[in-house]
């Protein structure tokens, strides 16, 4: 592994510094404690030689090369999955401890996959030198999950997904934008197909109009009916909670929002459960906020969760039919929490660990 530098503060680099997700990941860094020494900016060719601001500095974008890692002691990818496969590899080969945010080795059952909140354990189980982070919509509520495992042990879990659409990249919000410019200040969405015939083919990354509109279906096809995103949800779950055997059923819905993925959550345990406990542990549990009085009208909602670390939670009931149950909504900006931060947070447990 490449040795400390900087006053012993390990080197970063940040491959896919330009997406959508790696300017967040910018943000971030800039705003958490700074545990880096130097933060090196890597993405495609045509990007090297931007200059990208992090920690109050302008920072000139390098090439994605096998260069490019020479000192590196972590690299965080944000980039798509063919280029993952390729390219990380290469930096653990270099000595760098990679934090992978695409799909590539999440399910590798050399590669950890790590929530921080849940199984910061695992981070230091990696034979290959690499670490998973999970996919948004799990990201997005498996915080709030854990933290009521670790107190009434799951058994079951049923979820339906509101995702936004900056969850396909800045091709979904571009999409919606353009949609909404469309269908402003019309009558539109009161007649079969008149959304569709305005919007034409313009659905971008999408199958349907999503503005005016919900889309049940995000990800790629799978066998009998299944997307891609739902049995990401289904694995993960069961990998990050160390639950192979869970019973998990997801439907991923598309919605008009810009950021912040929401889900409902149906949580069989293995005995009784109270509301009352459930909202005492939610209220404790880092990196989860219990927002929860409906007669107040106080639940969360992408509009206000956007832009927040946390995982909100809110509309906790005991299930009517079953006292073994749990029904809640939870929300959680998936650039930050669902992408970037995660990454930024099993990166700081492998600099603390090098330190």
């Amino acid at each position: 592994m490449a040795g400390l530098r900087r006053a012993d503060r390990p080197t970063l680099a940040v491959v896919g510094a330009t997406g959508a997700v790696g300017t967040v990941m910018l943000q971030i860094l800039s705003q958490r404690a700074d545990v880096w020494g130097e933060i090196r900016l890597v993405a495609s060719p045509r990007s090297a030689g931007r200059k990208l601001a992090v920690r109050g500095e302008e920072t000139e974008v390098v090439a994605l090369t096998e260069e490019a890692f020479d000192g590196v002691d972590v690299a965080m990818f944000d980039v798509p999955d063919e280029v993952a496969e390729r390219w990380v590899p290469v930096a653990a080969a270099k000595g760098a401890v990679v934090v992978d945010n695409s799909g590539t080795f999440r399910m590798d059952p050399d590669v950890p996959l790590v929530v921080p909140e849940v199984n910061p354990h695992a981070v230091r189980m990696r034979p290959r030198a690499i670490i998973a982070n999970p996919s948004c919509t799990t990201l997005s509520m498996i915080v709030a999950l854990g933290a009521l495992h670790a107190e009434f042990g799951l058994c079951e879990l049923v979820v339906s997904s509101y995702q936004a659409v900056s969850g396909a990249g800045r091709a979904g919000v571009a999409t919606l934008r353009q949609q909404l410019s469309l269908v402003a200040g019309t009558e539109l969405g009161t007649s079969p197909g008149d959304v569709r015939r305005v919007v034409g083919d313009s659905t971008g990354p999408f199958p349907e109009p999503v503005a005016l509109n919900v889309v049940p279906w995000a990800g790629s096809p799978r066998e009998d009916g299944w997307s891609s995103e739902e049995l990401k949800v289904r694995d993960e779950s069961r990998k990050i909670l160390g639950l192979p055997a869970l019973p998990v059923a997801v439907t991923c819905v598309r919605v008009p929002v810009i950021t912040t993925h929401s889900l409902t959550v149906h949580a069989r345990f293995e005995g009784e459960v109270t509301v009352d406990r459930a909202r005492e542990i939610l209220a404790t549990a880092p990196g989860v906020v219990l927002f929860d009085n409906p007669a107040a009208g106080e639940f969360p909602t992408p509009a206000d969760v956007v832009g927040t670390d946390p995982t909100w939670v809110g509309r906790v009931r005991r299930a009517l039919d079953d006292p073994t149950a749990l029904e809640l909504f939870v929300c959680g900006d998936n650039l930050r929490k669902g992408s970037a931060l995660n990454t930024a947070q099993i990166a700081e447990l492998v600099a603390a660990e090098l330190s």
